[in-house]
């Protein structure tokens, strides 16, 4: 008798529904790793998301929403067999938790090699959002890459739309070359991403051209994602880079198959760092 009770109440317990934990944010972060990235590179860029995430602007976004926390994973991913959970899933809630991510950040190997599979990179990044245990307001996939070229797996096409239909939102950091002193030669990096990459409603592109200007480029790349509302990602991009010269205004980009902007876009340009980007002002 007692085994038969005990077998109920393991089943009771095995079908209980999975209680989700309601936040403001799931975001997955897929940083290049493939071969055009060497070991020093793949610190350095961890480097410039452990300041970002625990940069007290990020630290303000984060708690500018809602519930006041997000979950977020780091990727690394390369070819379509290779893509590694750096650090998984973690709540960031202030500035312990968001320290804590930073460390982990650091700590393990390079795992990732290949040549670039986006398609692979940006599906992996459903996944895990799909199999969570959290329930964000906003999900985003944040990828970022050094080119636009996918040579195996899924194509970006098909990755794009599994993604924005389930609806993930795609953000973009499009490095511009670490080590020299120009762009890409064969094409326009941002153009490819704003085309090829992103989408869902409010996607957008942020880019750095330096090793100055990467961390930097990360820490507003975070405020505009984690920010609910475009007013408190405004001001604290201003509070922070203590702009003096303003938004200008130009001319909107091509929007990608997927988004719904109901604005047109605005690209505000860092004088004192380099750093560009474009978001929805809605």
């Amino acid at each position: 008798m007692r085994i038969l009770f005990a077998l109920l109440a393991w089943s009771l317990w095995a079908t209980a529904p999975v209680v989700s934990e309601e936040l403001d944010l799931e975001l997955v972060l897929l940083a290049d790793a493939t071969g055009s990235i060497d070991d020093a590179e793949i610190r350095f860029q961890r480097q410039g998301y452990a300041e970002a995430i625990t940069d007290p602007s990020v630290l303000d976004a984060i708690a500018s929403n809602a519930y006041g926390k997000i979950a977020v994973t780091y990727v690394e991913w390369a070819d379509m067999f290779s893509q590694d959970v750096v650090v998984d899933w973690m709540v960031i809630d202030g500035p312990a938790s968001a320290q804590d991510f930073a460390t982990r950040l650091m700590e393990p190997p390079r795992r990732a090699y290949g040549r670039n599979a986006i398609g692979a990179a940006l599906l992996k990044g459903k996944e895990l959002i799909d199999t969570n245990v959290y329930k964000g307001l906003r999900r985003v996939i944040d990828l970022s890459a050094d080119s636009a070229n996918n040579w195996n797996g899924p194509t970006i096409a098909e990755a794009r739309e599994a993604v924005v239909s389930s609806g993930i939102v795609i953000n973009g950091l499009a490095v511009l070359c670490r080590h020299c002193s120009g762009r890409p030669v064969a094409y326009d990096l941002e153009d490819r991403f704003f085309r090829n990459i992103i989408g869902g409603p409010a996607a957008f592109v942020v880019t750095a051209d330096s090793p100055e200007t990467f961390a930097d480029a990360v820490r507003k790349k975070l405020i505009l994602e984690i920010a609910a509302r475009p007013d408190d990602a405004d001001t604290i991009l201003h509070q922070t880079a203590r702009l003096d010269t303003g938004l200008s205004q130009v001319p909107p980009r091509p929007v990608p198959p997927g988004s719904e902007l109901k604005t047109s876009l605005a690209e505000f340009h860092d004088c004192h760092t380099g750093v560009s980007s474009a978001y929805d002002l809605r």
